[in-house]
């Protein structure tokens, strides 16, 4: 069997199992024939529950000789598993049956796209598999990859002993704060696909955030004229609006040195200065796009816009929302946020003034100039928007947002997943038969440029700055280092071919010592 992986990085070799004889097999077989001619029409109800349900799984070794990469296993014989969809990719001319298929396992239960049933067979665009989320196929030698949610992603829950014919595919859209683990370089390389926020990921998810070109072009929800009266009235020019406090961008303490110079209304649990009004008091409204709320922060001229985490690429609502609304954006996260915005003058960027003061300065005097405001909200033309980068990007991605057209980029990262694997087990199928003629697939694996967010540092000031005893300090740089040991200590018992992922700890202590000399 080909390894998906270079041989500098080694991997858990197969476990060993007994194979069941073939009196067995055969009479589980019978027994799952005889039963499905009983059911007759329950079939369709049982199907969806058959990995739960069939007690006769057994686990034969890896096939490493020169047949087929799949045959009918025990208990999917003459079974085929039921369909919710028909569509089938233009491309697609897989006429395999479902018990040929390779088989997926979604790890991360909970985010299993597929409703009812826990599996599902899957047509895409090139190639069709079986879908699951049933771990009882963790071992079985057809299932070829496993998927992980980045933030359930646990070093001490790893899937262990990794099998060298298994891929491991990432899917991770949230925030960097969720899991640390996946910005160090020995937990990335895990993972043989990734869909991220990063551009350089295998399936970028980059503008998950925002709808379409349609969104950003909105007309203004509030004008300009409107603006300045509500100015007038008592309004502050920038918003904050922020209850998710003490994250790892630090960015309450970066505010709070800018409300020392210029008018900030701060509405949310972080910073608080103002009440919202009473019928926004939810936060669940006041964190979605309930039309009151969007009609209540349009009123600002500026929106504070800090994400929580600050890594390349990673932008979420807090940007797209205002410009959609027709407001400006103060914004840090993204250090590449100008690759991605609709022209060179729509957003305020931070990180581009040495100071909170400075930064005041500029606010203050955008302000009281509406021929300077508005140019910053020239975009909202379509002629403007002069970022080809984003245009493309929003034209060829091929999932969608809200856009019953395209699939969600679940579904489409199960597919690329899929279509990989199935071009990676022909290409082993085909050097097996003709080596000579035909070269093994090249490994595949994840860098640090599919995630690799930074250090946590402070939002305002630098860590020499920052009180010994203050709570951001004690917590996101010491997750941040204690994930790396996290990483180590996962890629060490894999290449030890550990299957107790209990022992995760003994394996960091060992790093802890061999990095100390031993001593």
């Amino acid at each position: 069997m080909i390894s998906l992986f270079p041989t500098h990085f080694p991997v858990a070799l197969p476990v060993s199992h007994t194979p069941w004889s073939a009196h067995k097999e055969e009479k589980c077989l019978r027994h799952t024939e005889n039963e499905m001619a009983v059911q007759g029409s329950m079939l369709v109800a049982l199907l969806f529950g058959l990995l739960g349900a069939v007690p006769c799984w057994g686990q034969e070794p890896v096939d490493s000789g020169d047949r087929e990469a799949f045959l009918p296993q025990s208990a999917l014989s003459d079974m085929e598993f039921t369909t919710v969809s028909s569509y089938r990719g233009p491309g697609n001319n897989d006429s395999r049956g479902n018990k040929e298929l390779p088989i997926l396992l979604w790890w991360s239960a909970g985010l299993f796209p597929h409703f009812p049933g826990d599996t599902e067979r899957i047509d895409c665009a090139h190639s069709s598999c079986l879908v699951t989320r049933n771990r009882k196929v963790q071992l079985y030698r057809r299932t070829t990859a496993i998927v992980f949610y980045g933030t359930d992603f646990r070093a001490y829950e790893a899937p262990l002993p990794r099998l060298p014919h298994q891929a491991w595919a990432l899917f991770h859209e949230e925030s960097p704060m969720n899991n640390y683990v996946l910005s160090h370089v020995p937990g990335i390389r895990l993972f043989n696909y990734t869909a991220t926020f990063r551009r350089e990921s295998d399936y970028p998810l980059t503008l998950q955030w925002l709808p379409s070109l349609e969104y950003l072009l909105a007309p203004p929800s509030v004008s300009l004229q409107e603006k300045n009266r509500w100015r007038r009235s008592g309004l502050a020019p920038v918003l904050y609006m922020q209850s998710h406090c003490d994250v790892p961008s630090d960015r309450d303490r970066y505010v709070r040195e800018l409300m020392k110079y210029i008018e900030v209304d701060s509405y949310g649990k972080c910073l608080n200065n103002k009440p919202l009004p009473g019928h926004l008091e939810d936060t669940g409204t006041a964190t979605g796009e309930d039309s009151r709320f969007m009609s209540f922060v349009a009123r600002y001229k500026f929106h504070l816009a800090l994400e929580n985490g600050l890594c390349p690429d990673y932008m979420t609502e807090k940007l797209w929302r205002p410009l959609h609304q027709g407001c400006v954006p103060v914004y840090r996260g993204s250090p590449s946020v100008a690759d991605w915005l609709p022209n060179a003058r729509s957003a305020v960027l931070i990180d581009d003034f040495p100071s909170p003061r400075e930064l005041a300065e500029h606010l203050r005097s955008l302000d009281s100039d509406d021929a300077e405001y508005a140019r910053f909200l020239e975009y909202k033309d379509p002629r403007r928007v002069t970022n080809g980068r984003l245009l493309e990007a929003l034209k060829n991605r091929e999932w969608g947002v809200n856009d019953m057209s395209k699939p969600n980029y679940l579904n489409g990262f199960e597919c690329f997943v899929c279509d990989q694997e199935n071009r990676r087990l022909a290409a082993e199928r085909a050097h097996r038969r003709g080596p000579g003629q035909h070269p093994p697939p090249e490994p595949k694996m994840a860098n640090n440029s599919h995630m690799g967010c930074p250090l946590p540092a402070p939002g305002y000031g630098s860590f020499d700055d920052v009180p010994p005893n203050d709570g951001w300090l004690q917590m996101w740089p010491q997750d941040y280092w204690q994930s790396l040991d996290q990483a180590q200590g996962l890629a060490s018992m894999i290449q030890h071919n550990e299957s107790d992922p209990g022992l995760l700890w003994h394996h960091i202590q060992e790093l802890a010592v061999k990095r100390a000399g031993g001593h």
